[in-house]
Order: C-alpha cells, then structure tokens, then sequence
C-alpha cells in the first residue's frame, strides 16, 4: 500500500551560489557520508550532488506529510547503490520501503519519493 508521494525541484544556480559562500549548506544537509562522497567530486558535480540530496530529502519529508521540521537532514541518507541508483533510509522509518528517483538537469535538479508499506 502507498503511504505518500512527494517530489521536489531545487534551481542548481542556488545551490552553487550557497556552496561557493561556505560549506554550512553542505553541513546542514549532507550526512558524514554524504559529506565523503560530495568531497571527492569537481565543482559542478558537487552542485548537481547536494542539490539532488537536498531534494529528494525534501521529497521524502513531503511524501511523510511532515515537512522537514519533523524529520531533520540529518536523519536521511542517501547512498548509491553498486548499479548507481539512489537508495534513501531515514531514522524511524525502516518498516517502510522508501523508493527514490532523482534527475538532474543544466538549470534544476529534482527528486520523487514513494513510500510503500513493507
């Protein structure tokens, strides 16, 4: 059974602008591994990265109907998968299967998130 459905998109250029001024974006959303990975990557794809996170963490607080204040940054993860697709868990949520798409463009990125009863 679905539980919810919630998508987000994220303009890139803001995302660079706040990453070009200091790394308290990058603290704020990304977890210690998320801040790994981000730290390995060229500029541009370091944008494209936290704004897909930033996103889809956005999605899942939607698609919870909690909006973030509910669920903070720092309780979902987002990790690749060995084929590179995104899998998302989040802190008290690990009786639902949560299922993540997120796409990219020059100008946004944007995510969608389902979440299924297990």
């Amino acid at each position: 059974m679905i539980l919810g459905i919630g998508v987000d998109i994220v303009e890139l250029a803001r995302i660079k602008r706040l990453l070009e001024k200091n790394n308290r974006f990058l603290e704020r959303v990304l977890t210690s591994t998320e801040m790994e990975q981000a730290g390995q990557l060229a500029l541009q794809r370091r944008v494209e990265y936290a704004a897909g996170r930033f996103a889809a963490k956005e999605a899942l607080a939607k698609a919870n109907g909690t909006g973030i204040g509910k669920l903070s940054f720092q309780q979902i993860e987002i990790r690749n998968h060995a084929n590179g697709a995104p899998e998302m868990q989040a802190e008290g949520m690990e009786d639902i299967s949560i299922h993540v798409s997120i796409s990219h463009s020059r100008e946004y990125a944007v995510a969608q998130v389902l979440l299924e009863e297990r």
